[in-house]
């Protein structure tokens, strides 16, 4: 009987580690597929396409609106500081004037909005001042077709009726945006 016992505490206990590995490999291949990886959105913007010869074309001022953006967040629109709350009216007056005001756009084909802003600007006033022009342009358009603005962003470009009055709307009103080289230097806001 002590023999017995003398053999088994020799014996040395062994795990089989040869499932080990195709274990971990199956677990990395569920993480790989089951995981989804967040993307990120950007703004969706087309860039213009390069053009060697660009033609110089003269703008008149009164069909200019400009907006500033200091490093502050605060804007200065037509040299005037406003609010963002502010800047849509003052946008859609502007484009929509057909010569009335002297002092603003002759017409919506000629109206171009300006916005430049300052190094220092944060991203998220640079987006909401951008969400604004965009949205004044969006409710002009809506308007002149006799929809408010939800309808209109919910016109289907693939219905071939719907396509019509979104490419109505757009002629109607062309958006016409200029992004201007951002300001380096603290004096020139």
């Amino acid at each position: 009987m002590i023999n017995t016992l003398k053999k088994r505490s020799n014996k040395k206990v062994e795990i089989n580690s040869g499932s080990m590995a195709d274990i971990a490999f199956l677990l990395l291949i569920f993480f790989l597929v089951t995981t989804t990886i967040a993307s990120e959105k950007g703004i969706m913007m087309l860039l213009p396409p390069k053009i060697d010869n660009p033609e110089i074309v003269d703008i008149k001022n009164k069909n200019l609106f400009k907006i500033l953006i200091n490093g502050n967040d605060e804007l200065l629109v037509e040299e005037e500081r406003i609010s963002i709350g502010d800047l849509n009216q003052k946008t859609k007056a502007f484009i929509s004037n057909n010569g009335k005001d002297p002092l603003l756009s002759e017409n919506p084909s000629k109206a171009i909005v300006s916005i430049q802003s300052h190094r220092g600007t944060s991203y998220a006033t640079y987006i909401k001042v951008l969400d604004e022009v965009k949205k004044s342009y969006y409710q002009l358009r809506a308007e002149s077709l006799g929809l408010d603005k939800d309808q209109y962003m919910a016109l289907d470009k693939k219905n071939p009726f719907e396509n019509e009055l979104i490419q109505k709307g757009k002629a109607n009103f062309p958006m016409l945006i200029s992004e201007a080289e951002p300001l380096d230097s603290p004096e020139s806001n």
